[in-house]
């Protein structure tokens, strides 16, 4: 079987099982060619998209094994998984043991695995490609560790293929990095083919006789990129990996023998993790506003949901509500497959959170209730049901208060609240209207004003009060603004303005009106 789609104007092979490698069939081999060879070839068209959403959801499933999981597309799009499994592996017995378990659960599912542990990212993908299985322990005497001193597991997988030649070649375990990717080829560098192909022409076919070679002559034959990726290996340049899923800065979790799949169930074990949760953060005198949860599914598929609270919580009961009421508006869609088999529940937004001295009864903090408050309600209706005004850091007046949600609220910027001095309107116009003004030209105040075809003849007027756009925001009504207070015959009292002055574009100023005192 083989997957092919469009490449320079035919129809080229893209994947193929190990039983049309078998029959002398490759990658980037015309269809018509394909067919020739092995007539029954069975042949579909390659649906990148749902391809590579399948292998996302795969490594997000794949983070039962570690909270920092990405998928690595370096060289190929949907193949190579990178983990962070500092601190991790004793959870396992050991790191041979959690490579083990990986690739044992992945051939449960028909999946074909190599991975290797090392100290950098380009180490480990060199070993599980270019190399056999293995860890590497420990640095050498002298040598350069990865700068996090972390350790990372990089792998491959596949569907009944290997889609990289994987020559077998001796690992030297414990032997540090710099050892163990002396006898691998140069490509195991992640390198394009058009460098492979120059530094083979010059008869650098291994990673070791690059070590020591004039660094400066190197890059000016291949550029920079070859050094990056050599010193990305060796750990002397940082190399990051960007995990898909949040990654929890606190967090519990729970495996089951059975996978479980009642929702009360799930709720219960949330109620259980939450305790164990913010016990771990009152331990540390921590409080967090955003908790994730994750369900690990036995299909391979991974269910997130995280809720946001209006200020740093450690209050177990307050965070199972909050996933109570958040999956209450999911319940006719809340789909566990054929069981859950492991929940994690995390935290992010972690901050200093002192104890604080309450009343005798808890109702006497008032902002404590009203904060659980805006949390019950917005994990109900969703984080945009309930905003507060804020400030925002602008002269025009109907950009001077913008909304954001409670739970997502930020601090008030410096200098944004308004003079309280200035006479203001209760009731401001969502967007100025224009009206016909009547005024003495070029700089009197109104006398007359025609507004939604009701005219109004003023007897007093104040003003002006002089507002420039700012200077960062050109082309958004650039034009100055002078405000006056009018008051009719009828005591009404009117906000309004003259955009523009005589003399500037356009040549006649217009009036709006903005609000209305009383």
């Amino acid at each position: 079987m083989v997957l092919y789609e469009m490449e320079k104007s035919a129809m080229r092979l893209m994947a193929l099982n190990r039983a049309a490698l078998s029959a002398g069939l490759g990658e980037g081999q015309t269809l018509a060619d394909a067919r020739a060879l092995c007539p029954p070839l069975l042949a579909r068209p390659m649906d990148r998209a749902r391809l590579m959403a399948a292998f996302e959801e795969l490594a997000d499933w794949l983070s039962w094994a570690s909270p920092l999981v990405a998928v690595h597309r370096a060289m190929t799009p949907m193949s190579d998984i990178v983990f962070d499994v500092t601190g991790v592996a004793h959870l396992w017995g050991g790191e041979q043991a959690l490579l083990d378990a990986l690739t044992t659960r992945l051939a449960g599912l028909g999946l074909e695995a190599r991975g290797s542990i090392a100290p950098t990212i380009g180490a480990a993908w060199a070993l599980s490609h270019y190399g056999e299985d293995g860890i590497i322990t420990s640095p050498r005497k002298g040598e350069v560790d990865s700068p996090v001193s972390g350790r990372i597991l990089a792998g491959r997988v596949g569907v009944d293929t290997q889609t990289t030649p994987t020559p077998t070649l001796p690992l030297t375990r414990g032997g540090g990095v710099a050892e163990a990717l002396a006898c691998l080829p140069v490509m195991a560098l992640r390198l394009d083919e058009a460098t492979g192909d120059g530094l083979d022409r010059m008869g650098l076919k291994r990673i070791g006789q690059l070590y020591g070679r004039d660094r400066r002559a190197l890059q000016a034959r291949f550029g920079e990129g070859l050094l990056l990726r050599l010193d990305q290996a060796l750990g002397t340049r940082n190399e990051r990996i960007v995990p898909r899923l949040p990654e929890p800065e606190r967090m519990a979790e729970r495996r089951f023998g059975e996978p479980i799949a009642l929702l009360d169930d799930v709720m219960a074990t949330v109620a259980d993790l939450s305790i164990r949760l913010t016990a771990g953060l009152e331990a540390g005198r921590e409080g967090a506003q955003t908790f994730h949860l994750f369900l690990y599914r036995v299909d391979h598929k991974v269910m997130h949901l995280a809720v946001n609270a209006a200020s740093a919580t450690r209050d177990g009961k307050h965070v199972t509500r909050l996933f109570a009421n958040r999956l209450e508006r999911f319940e006719g869609e809340f789909d566990t497959g054929f069981g859950i088999d492991m929940v994690r529940l995390g935290a992010t937004s972690v901050s200093r959170l002192e104890a604080a001295q309450l009343g005798v009864f808890e109702g006497a903090n008032a902002r404590l209730g009203l904060d659980r408050l805006y949390d019950r309600v917005t994990s109900r209706l969703g984080a945009e049901a309930l905003t507060r005004s804020k400030f925002a850091d602008t002269h025009i007046p109907e950009r001077a208060v913008m909304l954001e949600p409670v739970v997502a609220s930020t601090d008030a910027v410096p200098g944004a609240a308004p003079d309280p001095a200035l006479p203001r309107p209760l009731r401001l116009l969502p967007v100025p209207e224009e009206i016909a003004v009547i005024a003495e030209v070029p700089e009197g105040p109104p006398a007359r004003m025609e507004w939604r075809r009701v005219s109004h003849r003023f007897r007093r007027a104040s003003g002006p009060e002089r507002i420039g756009v700012e200077w960062w925001r050109p082309g958004e009504g650039s034009l100055t603004r002078d405000y006056y207070i009018a008051e009719d015959e009828e005591g009404r009292r009117f906000w309004l303005f003259r955009e523009g002055l005589y003399g500037e574009a356009p040549a006649k100023p217009r009036w709006f009106l903005h609000g209305l005192f009383a």
